[in-house]
């Protein structure tokens, strides 16, 4: 394990950074008040692959990278054990776009290429287990507006998860499994510019989705406070559960 144990404050968050250009933006000002340890493992950062002493919720960001391609980020296989380890202790998870797909296929479920890659702002609609959901019932509406960057999918739940989000281009848009871990397909943490970072050294994705990138980013930045006003109160409501 890379993260000895973490300082003794009210409430600490273990993030794991896969990728340098996904950092925890949105989430992390929304998450102000909790201590949150960074693991820059696109940096070389050891990532622990059990929950550190001290440490109350694990959040895994996203990537360019696929949740199984462990020769392209050799940290992967201790990022899916800490994760294990954090759901059979009831340790509160979230996982953001690749993280969602990594808590996916550690806890047996199973990832595959979209059938239609989603970039830019899109619809995802919360289904009859999102509404009885204390965390996704924060949602203002039952569909929202959400912003995706994304050409792998969880095609296969972990047994006992339940989906909480969907749309037609992508059936899992948000699961939990248990009580405490939750997987969201998009990216909240992301703003305007980030996003336009993302389109200018685009990796393809976006000729997959047919999608232009000057419209995408436009969208996005036209969108920011009504996509942040949408997914501040579920990250927000996703703390309690790390606080309790």
């Amino acid at each position: 394990m890379g993260v000895g144990p973490v300082p003794s404050l009210a409430v600490s968050i273990l993030v794991v950074r896969n990728d340098a250009d996904d950092p925890i933006g949105l989430v992390g000002e929304w998450l102000a008040e909790v201590e949150l340890v960074v693991v820059c493992a696109d940096a070389g950062e050891p990532v622990p692959d059990a929950v550190p002493p001290g440490v109350d919720g694990v959040i895994l960001l996203g990537g360019a990278m696929g949740a199984l391609d462990d020769d392209r980020a050799p940290w992967l296989p201790n990022e899916r054990s800490l994760v294990r380890d954090a759901v059979d202790r009831a340790v509160p998870v979230l996982g953001l776009c690749l993280g969602h797909q990594i808590l996916a296929v550690a806890t047996g479920g199973s990832i595959a290429a979209a059938g239609s890659p989603e970039v830019g702002v899109v619809s995802v609609s919360r289904t009859e287990a999102g509404s009885r959901d204390p965390i996704i019932a924060s949602l203002p509406t039952d569909v929202v507006p959400a912003v995706q960057y994304h050409h792998d999918e969880v095609v296969q739940l972990p047994p006992d998860a339940e989906i909480l989000l969907t749309n037609d281009a992508c059936r899992v848009q948000g699961f939990r499994l248990g009580e405490t871990a939750y997987g969201l397909q998009m990216h909240p943490e992301v703003d305007g510019a980030t996003f336009a970072h993302w389109a200018a050294h685009d990796d393809g994705t976006l000729a997959l989705a047919d999608i232009d990138g000057e419209t995408a980013v436009a969208d996005v930045r036209a969108q920011q406070s009504a996509l942040q006003r949408t997914w501040r109160p579920v990250i927000t409501r996703w703390a309690t559960l790390v606080r309790s």
